[in-house]
């Protein structure tokens, strides 16, 4: 009997015989999670309903020494939930209980199973809402938020996952169950643990922030003849001291696309569309779309349309939220890109990708984050078109260079995962990576949690350059009062 089978009948004696999939045929079903592309069937899936059968999985995988991974709703993006062939997968899909909610302190205790939408749905009708916003929202589950750092088109002004939690319960990859809390002394283990991708453990319980829903909310749609016009008009609304909830921009393949597949009525010769959201209160919004409107108009908007109400500005934001899944109408296939450059070089960000575009043969429909410079472009090929995967790779690979040239990141929310991990080494030094290493190794020594993700050369704790077993360098240096 194998490792993994002996794991198995273990687990199913443990948590029951209907949370432990082993059949071929069922465990294809969790190969993969957004990112399609990279493929990987787990050698066994299970199902747990509690953080205690959590914790049991994760014991077992260490006494048996075999790695886990940790899934959500598989929406992820960079294949940081990719299973292990070799080992366990623990999806919390059915660790969906809302458990708490506590509106004289803004917050909520759910599972990591919820949904993101589902916490704000929760407590709407209270006057209440949670903030990050993924334009996956209403599958992505809250665990794999917090394993991303997750943000939305709202980050710009109300912060990503991690400035909307207040604790989390873990089990370490040892097996057992801690929790970590923004009030806790010492290190700020909580922010270590949001956004590490699993490397860490396995959150099985997260108190998040609720916020108070603004007292008005405006959305502003601006059409522009060039992307450009519409990158001089975010850049005027932020240096005119003005921080709305949102600015998003779309480029006319992303506005085809979206127009395919939602009908989202977006002006018609649309270059690029500009969406500006604006909330508050009501006095200060006025003010604020009063500017924002002439900036816009002096920037060569040809037609501005604003909403008031939730329908309607649930309507401007129909497209921007379908862009992702849209550009399969006019695509077989897709890369989605996450990088992220200082605003003032987006026009020459999108300049360079526009000629990797033509050089390439490849088209790239962008959608970003206009407001803080997060770009997410979609890079189309035809997979049945032989050479054009590669092309389409070399070309997505040279934007992340581009954003590296331009004092950006690899990524700004979708994750490193097992996807961009190759590229850590153009941004990170050895000795940054080195010390992430370190911080991983004081979590999960022997590297069963999630291994293979990030770092672009996995190796054993021990074996780590520059550092030796039991003693820090500046111990052995004799300057410990340094330390």
């Amino acid at each position: 009997m194998t490792t993994l089978q002996e794991l198995a009948d273990r687990l199913r004696r443990e948590i029951g015989t209907a949370a432990v999939i082993t059949d071929p045929v069922r465990l294809r079903t969790y190969e993969c999670d957004g990112l399609t592309y990279h493929r990987a069937t787990p050698g066994v899936v299970v199902l747990p309903e509690t953080a205690e059968q959590v914790a049991a999985v994760v014991r077992a995988c260490a006494e048996y020494g075999v790695p886990f991974v940790a899934r959500g709703a598989g929406t992820g993006l960079s294949g940081g939930a990719l299973p292990r062939t070799d080992g366990v997968l623990i999806v919390t899909s059915r660790m969906r209980r809302i458990l708490e909610v506590d509106l004289p302190n803004r917050r909520a205790v759910v599972e990591p199973g919820v949904t993101n939408l589902a916490i704000t749905e929760a407590v709407r009708d209270q006057g209440y809402y949670y903030a990050p916003d993924p334009s996956s929202q209403q599958v992505c589950s809250i665990g794999g938020n917090v394993a991303e750092n997750s943000g939305g088109a709202h980050c710009l002004k109300y912060g990503f996952t991690v400035n909307h939690v207040e604790a989390l319960e873990i089990v370490t990859p040892g097996g057992d169950i801690v929790t970590l809390d923004a009030r806790d002394p010492g290190y700020d283990l909580l922010g270590a643990f949001v956004g590490s991708e699993g490397t860490l453990g396995v959150t099985t319980k997260i108190t998040v922030r609720l916020t108070r829903a603004p007292e008005t909310v405006t959305t502003l749609l601006a059409a522009f003849h060039g992307i450009e016009a519409g990158g001089v008009a975010v850049s005027e609304i932020i240096g005119a001291g003005i921080l709305p909830a949102a600015i998003e921009m779309m480029d006319a393949l992303a506005i085809e696309a979206a127009e395919a597949a939602v009908g989202c009525g977006y002006p018609e010769g649309a270059a690029a569309v500009l969406i500006v959201e604006l909330d508050g209160p009501v006095a200060e919004v006025r003010h604020q779309f009063t500017e924002v409107t002439r900036i816009c108009e002096q920037s060569g908007a040809f037609e501005l349309r604003t909403a008031d109400d939730p329908a309607e500005r649930a309507a401007i934001w129909r497209g921007r939220k379908s862009a992702f899944a849209a550009v399969g109408r006019i695509s077989p296939a897709y890369i989605v890109q996450d990088g992220v450059v200082p605003r003032t070089a987006l026009p020459q960000v999108l300049a360079g990708i526009d000629r990797l575009s033509r050089e390439h043969g490849i088209r790239v429909a962008n959608v970003f984050h206009a407001g803080d410079g997060n770009l997410h472009p979609l890079v189309l090929f035809d997979d049945a078109e032989p050479g054009a995967g590669e092309r389409a790779e070399l070309v997505s690979g040279h934007i992340l260079d581009l954003c590296i040239e331009h004092g950006g990141s690899i990524t700004g929310e979708h994750g490193v995962g097992v996807d961009k991990s190759r590229y850590m080494t153009r941004m990170f030094s050895d000795d940054d990576l080195d010390t992430m290493q370190l911080v991983r190794c004081a979590f999960d020594p022997r590297g069963l949690s999630n291994p293979g993700k990030i770092f672009p050369t996995p190796r054993l704790c021990g074996e780590v350059p520059g550092v030796r077993k039991g003693v820090h360098p500046l111990v052995a240096a004799g300057e410990a009062e340094h330390f």
